[in-house]
């Protein structure tokens, strides 16, 4: 609030590379860094700074409402107040400086020529200081999560990477036999090694290691080379990286993305999230009533059904459609002003999504699990918190001066196509070496799906089976009827049938994708929670495709 004087900076104690280390600075930087930085976002800690001033919280286990009853208590104490707001006070500035400064330019990535949303993490922040230090020709080894090659957020520091150094190593811990205490055994972190001043064409690469032993003998001309131009074909909108194990891995994903990725203009696919658990709780009752539709969370569905869980929260229809509407009604002013038309829209007529079948997966799934990718179709009428993805139904277009509200992204048939292909072992297979908690978005868009139509090989087969997977219950007749089936009572309950359906679509589906037999044994491998008889029954039927018998 008010000019920056000496006395500020001075209580400040800031560190300034130039001043401390002019010499080696005025020479062009370091020739070498070495550093293991911290891990850990960029914000204020509430129970980390009160810990200082009372054991109660120290408890691991605090309620929330133990809590916040204690902390009201000790702000009343005048020294502990101004402790804490000095605190507080030291995160907004430094945070904006982080995010503009152009010492940190590469902070900032976009997906879509839009920002990415995320928290400063401190590690970001080292890499790219790393890089800033070093004299061109230097090199830098850092110990930092696997988020530096998968994240969305670290994106623009791949791309720093990638175009202006030679990374020299990608090598990645699981740190389940404990290689640093205190951090969970199923989290991964890298060993990143880069040359300052070049441009990286490929690089050598190790995941799930265990051992640190293995460090010592990496990289070796046996190591794994991944290609960036594969990586940006696979990932064109986030530059992740896939964790390669060996050249099978290689040779199938060169494969793969032959195909269009499902989140290019030809699919005209797009997803998104409806409400949110936290923000949009006050929406939620935990009674059904006349006039509520359930709300459908991830855990509610599995793949190609929806009634894997029974629903815990309803929300008023009439509460829903307003907070939909507002945020339609937004969009579409925004086409009608920049198209610069005058034209009178009819709230009462606008449709919404929930209102028709839509393709939906869960967010949250680990590439450790039995399955990755979770996706059915769900019914008309039912609402989706932020732990389910779904497809947007209706994309508001302005042709000829005229603003068409009822645009269908993705019709029927190639929902049901698109799902069955999600839920078979080659995408997940594909998916899972981006994963680590999350199935986001950009992971499903960056998808190679083959773009089949009516009348193309296997397009039919895929889709009456998948049909007949998802149409179980009566809410799904007109789905049925519109793909060929006479209703749902043409779907299968019987588990065993459902399995030899599932096993044949995998089959189908390998073959899509140009698969040998041994490559796609190989995917199956890669499951290792899935049961043998599973596994099986999709080789056998990739083989009776081959024989003219699916």
């Amino acid at each position: 609030k008010r000019l920056l004087m000496v006395d500020d900076i001075a209580k400040l104690k800031p560190f300034h590379w130039g001043y401390h280390f002019d010499r080696v600075l005025e020479r062009g930087g370091f020739d070498a860094i070495i550093t293991n930085p911290p891990w850990e976002v960029f914000q204020t800690d509430e129970k980390e700074f009160f810990q200082q001033f009372d054991n109660l919280i120290r408890k691991k286990n605090l309620d929330i409402k133990m809590w916040e009853k204690q902390r009201g208590k000790l702000l009343e104490d005048i020294e502990i107040q101004d402790a804490w707001l000095e605190y507080c006070s030291s995160y907004p500035h430094v945070s904006a400086y982080f995010k503009k400064a152009e010492h940190y330019k590469n902070q900032r990535s976009e997906m879509g020529g839009k920002s990415v949303a995320r928290k400063i993490n401190l590690y970001f922040l080292f890499v790219e200081q790393c890089f800033n230090l070093l004299r061109n020709g230097g090199e830098c080894g850092i110990v930092i999560p696997s988020g530096i090659y998968t994240d969305l957020g670290t994106k623009q520091l791949r791309e720093m990477l990638f175009s202006q150094t030679k990374v020299t190593g990608l090598f990645c811990f699981e740190n389940r036999k404990t290689i640093f205490e205190g951090v969970h055994r199923s989290f991964k972190f890298v060993v990143l090694t880069f040359e300052k001043d070049g441009i990286t064409t490929q690089f050598p690469s190790a995941f799930m290691r265990l051992d640190v032993q293995e460090l010592q003998g990496f990289p070796t001309v046996d190591s794994l080379q991944i290609s960036v131009d594969l990586v940006r074909k696979l990932s064109p909108d986030s530059l992740s990286v896939m964790e390669f194990k060996n050249e099978v891995d290689v040779q199938i994903a060169e494969k793969m993305v032959k195909f269009t990725l499902l989140g290019q203009k030809q699919w005209n696919f797009s997803l998104r999230q409806e409400f949110n658990m936290t923000t949009d709780s006050h929406l939620f009752q935990q009674e059904r009533g006349k006039g509520r539709l359930p709300l459908y969370e991830g855990k509610m569905i599995h793949q190609f059904t929806h009634q894997w869980g029974q629903p815990k929260y309803w929300i008023e229809e009439s509460e829903a459609r307003e907070e939909l509407l507002k945020a339609r009604l937004k969009k579409i002013n925004k086409l009608v002003k920049d198209a610069n038309i005058d034209v009178s829209i009819n709230p009462q007529l606008i449709r919404l999504d929930y209102e028709f079948y839509r393709l939906a997966f869960r967010d949250i799934a680990r590439n450790t699990d039995e399955r990755t990718i979770i996706a059915t179709i769900l019914p008309p009428k039912v609402f989706c918190p932020h732990t389910m993805s779904v497809e947007t139904v209706y994309e508001d277009e302005v042709k000829k001066g005229i603003i068409n509200l009822n645009l269908m992204s993705v019709n029927v048939m190639d929902k049901v196509f698109v799902s069955a292909v999600l839920n078979s072992f080659v995408a997940d297979y594909i998916i899972r070496q981006k994963v680590t908690a999350h199935v986001s978005f950009f992971f499903v868009y960056n998808l190679p799906v083959p773009r089949l139509t009516t009348g193309d090989k296997y397009f039919k087969e895929i889709v009456q089976r998948a049909a007949q997977l998802i149409c179980t219950t009566p809410e799904y007749d007109e789905l049925a009827q519109e793909v060929g089936l006479g209703s749902h009572k043409e779907g299968v309950t019987n588990e065993v049938k459902r399995g030899k359906l599932r096993a044949e679509l995998d089959g189908i589906i390998a073959h899509l994708y140009g698969l040998t037999e041994e490559e796609f044994a190989y995917i199956l491998t890669t499951f290792p929670i899935v049961s043998e008889t599973v596994k099986i029954a999709a080789l056998d039927a990739y083989r009776d495709v081959e024989r003219g018998l699916i």
